[in-house]
C-alpha cells in the first residue's frame, strides 16, 4: 500500500539504486577474487605470476572507473601487489 502513494520519481530512484547497487557489487566483488588469485600466483611463483598480476591491476582499473571502489584505493592495491611480485621475484 505504502509503493501506491510514492511519487514515481521516487519510485525511479529506488530501481536506479538497486541496479547500481548490483553492478557496483559485482565490480568489487570481481576485484577482490583477482587480487586474491594474483597473491596465491605470486605465493606459488611461475610464470603465471606476471599475468595474474597484469589482470589483478586491470580489474582493480575498472572497478574504480565504475565508481565500485575509490580510485586511490586501486591504485592501493595495484601497489601493494606489484610490491609484493619485487620481494618475491
Amino acid at each position: 500500500m505504502a509503493t501506491k502513494k510514492k511519487k514515481r520519481s521516487s519510485l525511479k530512484r529506488m530501481r536506479q539504486t538497486e541496479r547500481r547497487t548490483s553492478i557496483k557489487t559485482i565490480a568489487r566483488s570481481a576485484a577482490r577474487t583477482a587480487v586474491k588469485t594474483a597473491r596465491q600466483a605470486i605465493e606459488q611463483g611461475g610464470e603465471a605470476v606476471q599475468e595474474a598480476v597484469a589482470e589483478a591491476a586491470s580489474v582493480l582499473d575498472r572497478a574504480a572507473k565504475r565508481g565500485a571502489m575509490h580510485r586511490n584505493a586501486a591504485r592501493r592495491g595495484r601497489s601493494r601487489l606489484a610490491k609484493r611480485q619485487n620481494r618475491k621475484a
